[in-house]
């Protein structure tokens, strides 16, 4: 069947949607009608660049686009439903009401007696389209089971493509749904976040072979993904996992770094001080910790991602296969001074961004370690140090709280980092014992700290000091 006609409504409506420009491009270029796929591919931009250098085959686009045009479909019958129906209503009311309907109160109540606002909450929940296989089949709208998730450089639509070609050629396994969220790039680096968007889901028949894809995101699809709460409540579950599984596969590495082994239960990383290598317990721990250290244990291939920069990246330098453990990197601390920025990073990916607090020229630069981690410092959760603190090598400083909030995002410290209560406590819980800390200037992007969740460990061990008095330059 011919779509152009379809597709040159959906551009006509969306002409900023460059996905849609390629896909009318490829139509075009299928009838032979080149001039026409030229214009179209050069109002695609980089998203045509982008699938013509990628591996995917062309049975995917056309299903990818069939699935565009049922949406853009379905939409359309849904508001010609609502015009018949209004229609019918209005001239009813005519026919019994005559002059008089003009004087009705309304109550609330629209002409078809539903509350005010009504149409629109039906036409915004009508489910999106089905996503069409190879063979013309409508493929099931419900996911079964949760998917597995990964992240990907999404910031842009050329992005976007990249990362989707990528997820493509690795495809979904044993016919699970894999979803993809997705990260900001800026400058060298991607953004991971607790509520990434959803972008696609990408689902494999093992039968058949054949490729579905389901955009998840509305300014793609122009639909209402499929169980969208129930799938954003997933992606967050799994973000949580990943950031837990990324603490103990450091925590992991340090501790063999210190004892020539990996342990060989969690309980050896969540001692009391001094050996608190970890800050705490939670459910679910000793699983998380067996699937970690299968992940330090198993081959690794650095090929895993695309090279040339974030954009290029499905998750990060040598991030794990979905499935896999997605950090495959260790958790690293820099602190930027020139910006007055700490960042969580695990290669190029930066979970968690703080302001804090430094002594300027007084703050050294170079590279440290986390020699000890301690609550309470000096036995006091509101003095000079705050309720945190994490004591750096090579010298008499520390990253820790403080009792002077308004220091945060100056240069007051005697040379150690100044971190917010909340921001502190957080770090403490994501970060082991023996993690790398690297100081310096312009080093980080300039991204805005905030957090829209807080790791926490709901069970934590004693990590007091009450024998030594702590004499960090504050």
């Amino acid at each position: 069947m011919n779509n152009s006609a379809y597709l040159k409504d959906y551009v006509r409506m969306h002409p900023d949607n460059r996905m849609a420009w390629y896909l009318l491009g490829k139509e075009y270029e299928q009838n032979g009608q080149e001039g026409k796929a030229n214009y179209c591919y050069i109002q695609a931009g980089d998203i045509y660049e982008a699938f013509e250098s990628s591996k995917t085959p062309d049975e995917v686009w056309k299903e990818y686009a069939a699935e565009l045009l049922e949406a853009s479909k379905q939409k359309e019958k849904i508001r010609m439903r609502w015009r018949k129906g209004l229609a019918a209503v209005m001239l009813l009311l005519l026919i019994l009401l005559s002059p008089l309907w003009t004087a009705a109160p309304t109550n609330g109540k629209t002409a078809g007696g539903q509350p005010e606002g009504q149409q629109d909450q039906v036409a915004a929940a009508a489910p999106a389209a089905p996503v069409q296989t190879g063979d013309g089949q409508q493929a099931a709208q419900t996911l079964p089971g949760r998917p597995m998730f990964t992240a990907a450089a999404a910031g842009t639509e050329a992005e976007r493509a990249r990362s989707l070609s990528v997820l493509l050629e690795q495809g979904s396994q044993q016919g699970r749904p894999l979803a993809m969220l997705g990260m900001v790039s800026q400058q060298d680096w991607l953004l991971w976040s607790r509520d990434m968007p959803l972008e696609y889901s990408i689902v494999k028949d093992t039968d058949s072979g054949k490729t579905s894809i389901q955009a998840l995101n509305p300014a793609d699809c122009g639909c209402k993904p499929p169980e969208e709460l129930k799938l954003k409540s997933q992606a967050e579950e799994w973000t949580g996992e990943q950031e837990l599984l990324a603490l103990l596969s450091t925590a992991m590495q340090e501790f063999k770094q210190a004892n020539g082994r990996y342990p060989e239960k969690a309980s050896e990383l969540n001692q009391p001080y001094p050996n608190n290598w970890i800050a705490g317990d939670t459910p679910g721990l000793e699983p998380a910790f067996q699937a970690a250290l299968a992940g330090l244990k198993s081959p690794r291939d650095p090929g895993n991602g695309i090279s040339g920069g974030a954009a290029g990246l499905t998750a990060g330098q040598a991030a794990g296969k979905p499935g896999e453990p997605f950090f495959r990197q260790p958790l690293e601390i820099k602190v930027d001074k020139t910006k007055h920025l700490l960042a969580l990073t695990s290669g190029n990916v930066i979970l968690r961004t703080y302001k804090v607090g430094l002594g300027g020229e007084r703050t050294p630069e170079g590279v440290f370690k986390i020699t000890e981690k301690v609550i309470n410092p000096n036995g006091h959760d509101n003095g000079e140090f705050g309720s945190r603190g994490m004591a750096l090598s090579g010298g008499n400083y520390a990253i820790h709280g403080t009792n002077e909030s308004d220091s945060i995002g100056k240069d007051e410290s005697l040379g150690c980092i100044r971190l917010a209560k909340a921001d502190v406590e957080e770090l403490f819980d994501m970060v082991p014992k023996g993690i790398q800390v690297t100081i310096g200037k312009g080093i980080l992007p300039d991204v805005k700290p905030g957090a829209s969740e807080r790791f926490k460990f709901p069970d934590r061990q004693d990590q007091t000091n009450p024998r030594k008095n702590y004499h960090w330059l504050d």
